[in-house]
């Protein structure tokens, strides 16, 4: 079932500020192996559509892009994909439930970036920098041997990896090519300019449609509508 079949989008403005406001937030979806189901293709539909009744105003999906593993050669090839939500919820609120999606799927995080059925990272919460502007710098700058072992134990946004990776930004530039890092002070479309060319060589699309838009029409953020009531 391809996610255009299961997706009501809801349409709401685009405010980066603080959470009670409408939020436009960021979030990178992967996955390598079957798990219970077909293909991890079925477990990014199946994720995007259990985001869209999480009740964080999905409103864009990218294209589904196949990538090689990270690191070279530490498991079958990737299935990428990120979403566009629009949503006023607390940024530890949205990962919250991200990890609960991640959870109904079977995922196990026994190892920092082994084969997995299905990884969704919070990229972005509008503009907000956490816990602040040092601690992610310090995040950001670890030794490649530091970001293997080590993991972090408040949330660190935007995510620290976001600029270096090229399974991120491809999918992320088909839906938000203009959202604008508030550390680097660079878009996603320049980001990705940045990328060495190797880099994207083995990086190719698996679906060619790019699911919704996002919003322009100066609505604001609707009532919450989620299903334990919060």
């Amino acid at each position: 079932m391809s996610p255009s079949n299961t997706i009501a989008f809801q349409h709401t403005t685009l405010d980066n500020k603080h959470e009670g406001k409408c939020n436009l937030v960021l979030v990178a979806l992967g996955g390598n192996l079957k798990g219970q189901m077909d293909s991890p293709i079925a477990h990014i539909d199946a994720a995007v559509a259990e985001i869209s009744s999480a009740d964080l105003g999905l409103c864009a999906i990218s294209r589904y892009w196949r990538t090689p593993a990270f690191p070279p050669g530490s498991g079958p090839d990737f299935v990428n994909a990120a979403v566009a939500c629009n949503t006023s919820r607390s940024p530890s609120d949205i990962l919250s439930r991200l990890h609960r999606i991640e959870e109904k799927a079977g995922r196990d995080r026994e190892a920092r970036w082994a084969p997995r059925v299905i990884d969704l990272d919070l990229l972005a919460v509008g503009d907000q920098v956490l816990p602040d502007v040092a601690g992610y710098e310090a995040w950001r700058n670890l030794s490649l041997a530091e970001q293997q072992t080590r993991a972090p134990e408040t949330l660190i946004l935007p995510h620290p990896r976001l600029q270096d990776r090229a399974f991120v930004l491809v999918p992320l530039a088909d839906i938000a090519p203009d959202w604008h890092h508030p550390v680097l002070n660079k878009t996603v479309a320049q980001m990705l300019a940045d990328l060495p060319a190797d880099d994207l060589r083995q990086i190719a699309p698996v679906s060619r449609e790019i699911h919704g838009s996002l919003p322009l029409d100066g609505l604001s953020c609707g009532p919450h509508r989620s299903k334990d009531g919060a």
